[in-house]
């Protein structure tokens, strides 16, 4: 069986609650499942992680959970009449001090009362990611008063965006430091920070995670402007970055995101960061049983560019085919993998850099030895997942068996590409069987043959951190 390197995380909905779909997601070849703040209850979020926990200990597997906060709501409030048509060249008024409800045809409040502040007159507001457009032509005290460039229709409860970025609002609220407790308490392997700004945004994070005395990781979603200009501390704080493609878009402009992706991508692998490309991957499944020519290149074009992850949203949390959804994705992956074309591109991503842990040496010694030998797979017995994270960031066709006995190493590692968990404790065998019984392992799971050639890495001792020091090449059988 073809494996898929690139991983698939979905987003849990609605359309998810049954249990007979989320199997087959599974089975389709789903490893993260993302539980989005922004929408449902702490009661939903539970009942769903959940239910993905138990069929995944069906399955025999383990999945990561990904917890996605919402991050600050800078948005229009509502309107007397639910929505309201905007023309070319009216005027039209935000106001922090308005009423939530009064908004009409010349006037909304908004629900981030800093905005007055944020804004000047000359900027460009971008409302419903996008689909309206507001020039600045004056702001006087809490209200802003603007000329409409792009008009269309505009409802409740709609996103405002500033070209170019700029907005002040913090990315952590309130809401997201008690849903970052909830989350820690359902168990989830990642939490995924919304609107950083820099890197104090994912070391606050950080902070509350510890407070609460939990072991997520933190994932940063770019799509602010500022982050951009500030990837690599954003990407050296976090533990793997998220390429928002929405309301980064929004902010920076359509046509600059295929670059900033590729950019954010390539800083990711070279910084040894898993990376999550998302938005709108197959949007059109949403609704139809098959995706567009173009959402087929979109997601190849990722896969090319080695992410580690490419991510479903409301394609499974709320569309008609969720199981098809993940079919395509895994079918996409799986024939850009293959393709001969891929050997021709970098291997290696900073042969020039130095190195200066012992397990990260052994690492690189291995990939380089499995792209230049006939070998079948790596088998890294490792406690938090750092020599199989190493591994992934070089770009191998071959298969990285993580061997570890903690289900929270497991289910991180189901994150980063080509790296598959396996459950062994290497602490209750002798030291000298444990290559043997990690082979009998894999055979017993029908991955290895006899005949196949395989790389061992592990440490002098079992259950011991960051102590790999071993690369051994064995014979199957």
């Amino acid at each position: 069986m073809t494996l898929k390197l690139t991983k698939i995380v979905v987003t849990l909905g609605p359309s998810l609650d049954d249990e007979i779909v989320l199997r087959k997601v599974i089975l389709a070849g789903a490893t993260v499942f993302r539980a989005n703040f922004s929408h449902g209850t702490a009661d939903d979020h539970a009942r769903r992680i959940q239910s993905v926990r138990k069929v995944a200990a069906d399955l025999q597997t383990e999945v990561a959970i990904l917890a996605d906060l919402q991050g600050p709501k800078i948005r229009v409030a509502r309107f007397r009449e639910k929505k309201v048509l905007l023309r070319d060249g009216q005027s039209f008024v935000l106001d922090a001090n308005l009423p939530s409800d009064l908004g009409d045809e010349t006037q909304v409040g908004i629900d981030y009362k800093e905005l007055p502040h944020d804004v000047s007159a000359g900027d460009t507001l971008l409302l419903d990611d996008g689909k309206i457009i507001l020039s600045v032509t004056q702001v006087d005290g809490s209200r802003i008063i603007c000329t409409v460039l792009d008009g269309g229709e505009l409802s409740n409860n709609k996103g405002i965006n500033r070209q170019g970025g700029g907005l002040s609002a913090p990315a952590l609220t309130d809401k997201d430091a008690e849903d970052l407790k909830t989350a820690l308490k359902l168990g989830a392997d990642y939490i995924a920070v919304s609107f950083p700004r820099s890197a104090a945004d994912i070391v606050e994070a950080r902070i509350l995670v510890k407070a609460a005395r939990g072991s997520a990781k933190i994932i940063a979603k770019i799509e602010r402007a500022e982050a951009v200009h500030v990837i690599d501390d954003i990407i050296n704080a976090s533990d793997g970055v998220m390429v928002a493609r929405g309301d980064l878009a929004v902010e920076i402009g359509d046509a600059e995101v295929p670059a900033v992706q590729k950019r954010i991508i390539m800083r990711s692998r070279a910084l040894n960061k898993p990376v999550i490309t998302a938005t709108q991957m197959l949007e059109s499944m949403i609704t139809c049983p098959v995706p567009t020519r173009a959402e087929v290149s979109d997601v190849a074009n990722a896969v090319l560019d080695a992410t580690d992850a490419v991510m479903l949203s409301a394609e499974t949390a709320t569309g008609k085919y969720p199981d098809k959804a993940v079919e395509a994705m895994t079918r996409i992956a799986v024939t850009v993998e293959e393709n001969p074309d891929m050997d021709s591109m970098i291997r290696w991503h900073d042969e020039d850099n130095a190195v200066e842990q012992v397990d990260e040496a052994i690492a690189r010694a291995t990939m380089y030895t499995a792209n230049h030998l006939n070998i079948t797979a790596i088998i890294a017995m490792t406690e938090s997942g750092s020599t199989p994270l190493w591994m992934s960031r070089v770009r191998a066709h071959i298969p990285i068996y993580a061997l570890s006995r903690h289900i929270t190493t497991q289910r991180i590692v189901s994150l980063y590409r080509g790296v598959f968990p396996i459950n062994f404790d290497a602490t209750t065998i002798e030291h000298g069987d444990i290559n043997t019984a990690a082979i009998m392992t894999l055979r017993e799971l029908g991955v290895l043959k006899k005949g196949d050639r395989v790389i061992l890495t592990h440490g002098d001792r079992a259950g011991i951190h960051g102590k790999t020091n071993t690369m051994k090449i064995m014979e199957v059988g």
